[in-house]
Order: C-alpha cells, then sequence, then structure tokens
C-alpha cells in the first residue's frame, strides 16, 4: 500500500510539499556571496505557514556546503553554551577543540594541555568564530519558534558583536508576526528592524492545484476547487490532500470536508482563538459575517470608529486572520476559518 504523502504533524516535514523555492533560493544566494549584506533574516507567518518547512530548506541547502556549519537553537535554552556544544561536536572543526580552546569550565569537552580554560561564553563564542573566519568557514544559527525570552536577547547582543567584529555568523529567525513585531519592539533588539523579513503569504492556486492534479489524478477542475478550499495555506494543502487521499476514488466528500475541519480546528484554530482577546473575538465575529467585506461596512455593523478598530485590525493581521491587503477592505486569510468562528459563536 502506498502510504500518504500528505502530513498534518507539525514538526515532521511532510514527503509532500510545495517548496517556497523564491524565498529559499533568495537567502542561500545571499549567504553565499562573497559579500553578504545581510546576516539575519526573519520568518513570520501563522501556524501551519510554512516557516519551519522553508527554513529546513535553506538549512538543508548549507548542510551540504563543506564550507557551511549548521546548528540549531532552542530559545528556552541557554543559547550560547548550546551553541558552543553542538560545534565542539562538529566535525568540520573537531582538531581545533582538540588542541585550541578549552571549554572544561562550561562543562563541554576536555581540558587541554597548556591551554587556560576560557572563562566567558561569549569569548568562546568570537574564539571559535575567529578561527571558521581563517578556515573560511562560515556559520549559521537557525531558531525556530522563536519569541522573547531572556535567552534570546542575550544572544542577540553577542550576534551584534560578532557583526561588528565582522566575523562570519548568520541567522535565521522564524516564529510568529506577533512574537516576532515583539522582539523588534525590545530596545536592545533594534537591529531586527533593518533584518530582511519574509512573510509566509499564501501559496499560489496555481502550484497547489498542479500538485493535487499529479497526486490524486484528479482532473483540473476538481484540483482546483480543492486549491481555492485551502486559500494557499499550506498546513490546510496538507490537510485536504491527506482527507481526499483517504477517500475512495480521491474525491471531495462531505466527510473528506468534516474532517478537513475538524483538523483545521484541533490544530490550529483553537490555538489561535485561545490567543485572542475579547475584544478580539467580538471584532473577528463582526469580519467573519461574510469572508470579504468593505471596512465602512463593518464600522456600521459595530458601531465603532474607524479609529478605535484601527488597534484591533493591526492586531488581526499581525495574527495572520486577517488581510488588509486591498484598500478599503478587509478578508479572512484563514480558510474555513468564517465557518470555526460560527460554530463557535453559535455555542
Amino acid at each position: 500500500m502506498v502510504p500518504n504523502p500528505f502530513v498534518i504533524s507539525f514538526g515532521r516535514k511532510p514527503t509532500q510539499y510545495i517548496e517556497r523555492s523564491i524565498i529559499v533560493d533568495e537567502i542561500t544566494d545571499e549567504l553565499r556571496s562573497d559579500t553578504v549584506q545581510n546576516q539575519c533574516f526573519m520568518l513570520a507567518g501563522v501556524r501551519g505557514s510554512g516557516k519551519t518547512v522553508t527554513m529546513s530548506a535553506i538549512e538543508q541547502k548549507l548542510r551540504d556546503d563543506k564550507d557551511w556549519i549548521v546548528v540549531d537553537l532552542n530559545v528556552e535554552r541557554d543559547m550560547l553554551t548550546s551553541l558552543v556544544a553542538k560545534l565542539y561536536d562538529s566535525k568540520k572543526i573537531s582538531n581545533f577543540f582538540d588542541t585550541q580552546i578549552n571549554l572544561s569550565a562550561f562543562g563541554i569537552g576536555v581540558s587541554v594541555k597548556n591551554v587556560s580554560p576560557v572563562a566567558d561564553i561569549e569569548s568562546a563564542v568570537e574564539k571559535i568564530l575567529k578561527e571558521l573566519k581563517k578556515r573560511k568557514k562560515r556559520l549559521l544559527v537557525t531558531v525556530d519558534e522563536v519569541y522573547n525570552t531572556q535567552y534570546i536577547k542575550e544572544f542577540a547582543g553577542s550576534f551584534q558583536i560578532m557583526i561588528r567584529q565582522e566575523l562570519p555568523m548568520y541567522l535565521i529567525m522564524a516564529g510568529l508576526y506577533e512574537n516576532i513585531h515583539n522582539l523588534e519592539d525590545e530596545k536592545n533588539l533594534t537591529f531586527l528592524y533593518r533584518a530582511p523579513k519574509y512573510y509566509m503569504d499564501p501559496l499560489s492556486y496555481a502550484a497547489i492545484k498542479k500538485s493535487y492534479m499529479e497526486i490524486l489524478g484528479i482532473p483540473e477542475n476538481e484540483a482546483l476547487a480543492m486549491a481555492k478550499l485551502t486559500k494557499g495555506y499550506p498546513f490546510a494543502y496538507q490537510a485536504l490532500g491527506k482527507y481526499v487521499w483517504e477517500s475512495r476514488d480521491h474525491r471531495l466528500t462531505d466527510d473528506v470536508i468534516y474532517k478537513y475541519d475538524e483538523a483545521l480546528r484541533a490544530y490550529v484554530y483553537d490555538k489561535i482563538w485561545s490567543e485572542l482577546s475579547e475584544k478580539d473575538r467580538w471584532n473577528v465575529s463582526f469580519i467573519t459575517t461574510d469572508d470579504s467585506m468593505k471596512v465602512a461596512d463593518f464600522l456600521d455593523r459595530s458601531g465603532q470608529t474607524k479609529s478605535e478598530f484601527s488597534q484591533y485590525r493591526e492586531r488581526l493581521r499581525d495574527k495572520g486572520i486577517i488581510d488588509t491587503t486591498v484598500r478599503g477592505y478587509i478578508s479572512i486569510r484563514l480558510p474555513r476559518f468564517t465557518e470555526y468562528v460560527k460554530n463557535k459563536t453559535e455555542l
């Protein structure tokens, strides 16, 4: 039996996915260039928008390059110590640690004969990066699900020092829209405002349609109908594909729609809803009376002024719930979210 190529478990790279090749190529090309203009990049989007898969694709391209060392860090742990520990395990510079740097003070490796222990973890990072520069190697650090922690603030402060010293350290961070914005607002992290930001916009209907046609063997009109049902949302592409794959004759049925709605609710929408304030939910309940409406109509229905709504409009936009790109209109970005909210408010 052929395994289902679609996956809805977070953290697992699906066997079938639509790569954001423009973003992947643009970042990897810049990182590999002789003169890198930017040393930090940000990937922002809602849950299930493809941030992790995109970052993993960049990581893989550089892991295969002998001149690059790639390290993935966790914001919940001491990032500088974790970085040094992972670099110690790297086979690409292992002989350096054996002869020139003593990390025993941090419980990393063993004492090096005739070399005094490094007393400061930031100094250790600096020494390692200077060695990498001598060897013409570069270090990429990736951080997924980033948010404002003490560890990320300490790490960012050290990262800025390394940039000023022109050391070969590069950083990619991925996170929710609002978490990225919160990081930028930190007084010690203002350099993030200058970092290129890539927002995980919806996938093209054409790419999704083509994928469904090839994998499911369905006609173009049915594949297009499915693509529109996903609104270009990567998690929705996986979920709808999964349940259609499991259905008889690979057809879009009422049972498939039910399972699709349940997956969106359980994996994404319940979490998004729980993080909204009461006023956010109240505004969403008016917006979801239609999938798209004029701002003037919304204000009329909700009884708010434009200035009253502006702060909530920005919050809902930053959470990836509404689209405000068309002047004078607001629309729901997430597939079947209107149906989800109606069920919530009815209950």
